[in-house]
């Protein structure tokens, strides 16, 4: 199974990528289990959360771009209410 990939764009990437255009989504505080049906890279507007997975942990906020690998089963905390834009691929 792929790697968790997290990366700190500039805005001339982001545009390149059209993140504007990407759904949007937000989550209070909580913690819930999450499974990865396809690969999804997204784009973190506000928040902060550590995701727990098989080969470790991550933890992201505001301007992180974050790629889960399909198949991935994953526990996520929500410290700080996230906002993101994201697209499955």
């Amino acid at each position: 199974m792929s790697e968790v990939k997290i990366s700190k764009p500039g805005e001339d990437e982001l545009k390149e990528m059209n993140v504007e255009n990407w759904s949007s989504w937000e989550c209070e505080p909580s913690t819930f289990d999450w499974e990865y049906s396809a690969n999804e890279t997204f784009y973190v507007k506000e928040g902060k959360v550590t995701v727990k997975h098989e080969g470790g942990e991550v933890s992201f906020g505001p301007g992180d771009l974050v790629t889960f690998p399909k198949g991935m089963k994953c526990t996520w905390t929500v410290h700080e209410t996230i906002r993101k834009v994201y697209k499955m691929h």
